[in-house]
């Protein structure tokens, strides 16, 4: 039996090992949170840090193969695992790529891959010299997750809010639409693609607020959206699953935002939505089965559950049963005990024909069901 193990706990984690028990594998997994969602789950939990090398490299030493669920992982770790015959997904060069938005965008630049103009800024005074670039959005280069470390500059009065530390000015595009498709890559440089989604973000938060699947896009623009992501993806030089997030202009041209090398947020409705789901995808991957299909059962919609603002402490989930009470809405609750405004607790997948239904039934959806505490 392969022994796969997972670095990060959280509700990546364990919508991963859901899947898990669909195949012959030994599961482990490293957190600092003995508490965390995926700790029940697995067949061994670790507690300990995946940004220390040591702590990385010892728990690596038991699997045969690794996978992580965020991008803060100690990637030097990995590069000596692997040295030594443990199978990583990703590869550490294209996680070193991706973690430092410096990197990653230079890494488009470099292999011709479309993305908005852009400037590295080692400091607050670097951004201070950048006034004809504005408006332009500022994004730290490590660390920034979930909407933070993305900073929107506007006008010059908005500099002072950049960050003091090694970062991208990017210049500001006009969004028609933003984009995901997820890419698996095999070890043998397989790829299956799924249809994109479209996604509609929460403004104030920068987080995604719902999505519908399939996007409704020209066959012009989702031949180009398969080719660039194919291009990132087959640039990087690793196996595993990878999320290309893009934006369409109102001109029809699509540019890289970021992408993610691992199972995603934009990717969870695959698991009603979609004959092999994201996760499914990436255990296919490691355990080098045949990539599964990824076609759509039913267009889908997701709603992300957020903490409400004002409301800190024990999770109480307000309207919980009305929504059970749907048709085709599936509710996936994360397992973290404590809310805070903002804070990722859960999805509402929904199932429809039309997208007018799944727009529909996504905003009764967040009408109805609250995060809030005890």
């Amino acid at each position: 039996m392969l022994k796969v193990g997972i670095l990060g706990g959280g509700q990546l984690g364990r919508m991963l090992l859901q899947a898990a028990a669909n195949y012959p594998v030994e599961t482990f997994v490293m957190e600092n949170d003995a508490e965390c969602p995926a700790a029940h789950l697995c067949h061994h939990f670790t507690k300990g840090d995946i940004k220390n090398f040591d702590d990385v490299y010892r728990f690596g030493k038991q699997v045969d193969a690794l996978t992580i669920e965020i991008e803060s992982v100690n990637e030097d770790a990995l590069d000596k695992l692997e040295s030594e015959g443990v199978k990583v997904y990703p590869k550490a060069p294209a996680l070193r790529i991706i973690k430092n938005k410096i990197s990653q965008k230079e890494f488009y630049k470099n292999n011709e891959i479309p993305t908005a103009a852009f400037v590295a800024t080692q400091s607050l005074e670097d951004l201070k010299v950048q006034e004809n670039f504005i408006p332009a959005v500022h994004k730290i280069a490590m660390g920034g997750y979930d909407g933070k470390g993305v900073q929107l500059i506007r006008t010059k009065e908005d500099i002072s809010k950049g960050f003091d530390a090694p970062s991208v000015l990017e210049k500001m595009v006009t969004i028609a639409k933003e984009i995901s498709m997820i890419v698996a890559v095999n070890d043998n440089g397989e790829t299956a693609l799924y249809p994109p989604v479209d996604m509609v973000f929460d403004q104030d938060l920068n987080l995604l607020d719902y999505q519908v699947s399939p996007a409704e896009l020209p066959d012009k623009t989702l031949w180009k959206i398969e080719a660039i992501a194919l291009k990132v993806v087959k640039g990087l030089k690793s196996p595993g699953i990878f999320a290309v997030e893009m934006f369409i202009d109102k001109q029809g041209e699509v540019y890289v935002n970021e992408t993610a090398p691992r199972v995603h947020n934009s990717g969870h409705h695959t698991i009603e939505a979609n004959f092999s789901s994201q996760f499914d995808m990436l255990w296919r991957t490691m355990l080098g089965y045949p990539l599964g299909n990824t076609k759509h059962i039913m267009p889908a919609a997701i709603v992300n559950l957020l903490g409400a603002e004002g409301h800190h402490g024990n999770a109480r989930y307000e309207g919980l049963n009305d929504v059970l009470k749907m048709d085709n809405a599936f509710v996936h609750i994360y397992g973290k005990k404590q809310t805070k405004p903002g804070r990722k607790m859960g999805h509402v997948t929904i199932l429809a024909k039309s997208k007018q239904d799944l727009v529909h039934l996504a905003h009764r959806v967040k009408q109805v069901l609250k995060v809030c505490s005890l």
